[in-house]
C-alpha cells in the first residue's frame, strides 16, 4: 500500500514521512521530487519551458505511477510518499492508475494554520527547481497557499484525512498517521479498481438524455476528465448488454431495452494507452423521475450533470467530443456511422 502525505509547500511533508518509516515496519520514502529532477536531464529545455510545475508533464506523472509500482514490487511493504497534490485531475489520474494494480493509496493532509504556513514559507530554504534548475525563492512557497487553499475547500478536504499540524511536531503527526492506518480510520481511497488494459480494448458508452434533450455526462473518480456513462465489455460479454451492465453499476439505472447503435470509433494507440474499438449507443431520453434516481455518488462516479452539446465540448477531450458529435448526428438520421480517430470514414 501506499501513504501519500499532501499538503502546502512548506507543511512538513518530507519530516513527517522521514519520521512515519520509522513507526510503520517495512515501509520506504519515495519521494516524487527525484522524477522531476531527472526529467530536468532528460527532456529539451524548451519543452519542460511549456509548463509551470513538473506535475503538469504528463511523464512525470506517469514516471511516479510506474516508480512507485515497482518499488512496491520490489520491496513490498508501504510506500510513504509526500507531495502535494492540489488538481483534483491529478489525483484521479495517479490514484486511479494506481488502483488498477491494485495498491491501496491511504490519503493525508498535513493541515496546519494558514499563520503558520506563511511564517515556514518566510523562513524556508528551498532547494533548487527539478524542472530548470534555478533556485526557488521564498516567494514560490507562499505563492503555493491560495492554490492549496481553494484545492482543500474544493475537494481536498472531503478525499483525504486532514492532520493538523499546528501544535504537533513531525514525530507526533507522523504518529497519528500511524495510528490512523494501523486501526483502520483511514481507509484506501474508494476507487474502483479497473484494471490496466494489456492490449487494445473493446468499450460501450451508452447516451442518456433528459427531458430537454441534453446529455448525461459522468466525472469518474479513478480517471481524470468527463465521459459518458459505460465501461469495457468483458470477455464473453455483448457490447451492448456491457453498456446496459455500465448504466447499472454507475448510475443504477436499468434500461428496460437493448439501445440502438449510435457510432463505432476505432482509437489508435498512444502509448502507454492500447486503443481499439469505441462503440456508442442511444439509451433514450429519461423522464424527470428516472433522471432524479439517478444514483450518485459512489465509488465509481464523483458527479454527473445533463449537458448540451456545447456545453460538452468544453468537458470532454477532442476526439471523445467527436464521438459525441457524431453520435447526435446519427441519432438524428437513424443510422450508425462508422468513424477512425473520431472522424466519419466513407
Amino acid at each position: 500500500m501506499i501513504v501519500w502525505i499532501n499538503g502546502a509547500f512548506g507543511a512538513g511533508k518530507t519530516t513527517t514521512a522521514r519520521e512515519l518509516i520509522d513507526l510503520i515496519p517495512n515501509s520506504t520514502m519515495f519521494d516524487p521530487e527525484v522524477i522531476g529532477g531527472a526529467l530536468a536531464q532528460l527532456l529539451p529545455p524548451k519543452h519542460l519551458a511549456e509548463v509551470g510545475d513538473h506535475q503538469d508533464l504528463p511523464i512525470w506523472r506517469r514516471l511516479v505511477i510506474d516508480t512507485a509500482a515497482a518499488m512496491l514490487a520490489e520491496l513490498g511493504g508501504t510506500l510513504v510518499v509526500p507531495m502535494t497534490l492540489l488538481r483534483q485531475e491529478y489525483r484521479d489520474e495517479m490514484f486511479g492508475a494506481l488502483a488498477a494494480r491494485r495498491i491501496g493509496v491511504h490519503h493525508f493532509v498535513l493541515a496546519p494554520a494558514e499563520s503558520v504556513l506563511r511564517v515556514r514559507a518566510a523562513d524556508r530554504e528551498l532547494p533548487s527547481d527539478p524542472v530548470d534548475g534555478a533556485p526557488r525563492g521564498r516567494r514560490w512557497s507562499a505563492d503555493h497557499i491560495e492554490p492549496y487553499r481553494a484545492a482543500l475547500a474544493s475537494w481536498l478536504s472531503a478525499d483525504a484525512h486532514l492532520v493538523d499540524t499546528s501544535a504537533l511536531s513531525a514525530r507526533a503527526a507522523a504518529g497519528r498517521i500511524a495510528e490512523a492506518v494501523g486501526n483502520g480510520e483511514v481507509p484506501a481511497c474508494d476507487i474502483v479498481q479497473t484494471p490496466e488494459p494489456t492490449s487494445e480494448t473493446l468499450a460501450s458508452g451508452v447516451l442518456l438524455f433528459d427531458e430537454r434533450d441534453r446529455i448525461l455526462l459522468v466525472d469518474p473518480t479513478y480517471k481524470a476528465g468527463w465521459e459518458f456513462p459505460g465501461g469495457v465489455v468483458e470477455p464473453g460479454e455483448a457490447p451492448a448488454r456491457a453498456g446496459i451492465r455500465e448504466v447499472a453499476e454507475e448510475t443504477g439505472l436499468h434500461l428496460a431495452d437493448v439501445p440502438r447503435l449510435l457510432v463505432v470509433d476505432w482509437e489508435a494507440p498512444a502509448p502507454p494507452g492500447y486503443g481499439g474499438l469505441r462503440l456508442l449507443y442511444d439509451g433514450g431520453r429519461l423522464d424527470s423521475g428516472e433522471a432524479s434516481r439517478l444514483m450518485l455518488p459512489g465509488p465509481e462516479l464523483r458527479d454527473c450533470r445533463f449537458v448540451t452539446e456545447s456545453e460538452a465540448a468544453d468537458l470532454l477531450p477532442p476526439v471523445r467530443y467527436e464521438r459525441l458529435r457524431w453520435a447526435l448526428r446519427a441519432r438524428e438520421r437513424g443510422a450508425a456511422m462508422y468513424l477512425e480517430r473520431g472522424i466519419p470514414v466513407p
